[in-house]
């Protein structure tokens, strides 16, 4: 399950919540990103079977993520379909904090 910006949702907490229906892991979670984000996220927010998956995602994930709206609007499965990718600055941020992503990305090219 990997996402379309390379992170992996088995590793992700909201998604092994929604696995898992684990309300305890929701609402650590939700503080978490909360706090994080500067912003107001509940527990009841914190449902994701994965972005390329039909079925429940986080609002972030659904409506707000400007990866996710990219790849979508392009028809790409992830960003690695994408030419730009060594040179994007969306996807960028999240392989400068996490080097398994962009990696995850490029082995779903070959």
């Amino acid at each position: 399950m990997i996402a379309i910006c390379g992170l992996d949702c088995d590793k992700c907490d909201a998604f092994i919540a929604t696995k898992n229906n684990d309300q305890a892991l929701r609402e650590k979670t939700a503080k978490l990103w909360s706090e994080l984000n500067k912003t107001s996220i509940l527990p009841e927010h914190i449902n994701c079977e994965g972005c390329r998956m039909d079925g429940a995602k986080t609002v972030f994930c659904n409506d707000l993520c400007e990866i996710r709206k990219c790849a979508v609007s392009k028809n790409y499965e992830t960003c690695g379909d994408c030419p730009g990718m060594e040179h994007c600055q969306k996807v960028g941020a999240i392989h400068a904090n996490n080097k398994e992503a962009k990696k995850n990305l490029i082995k779903t090219r070959l």
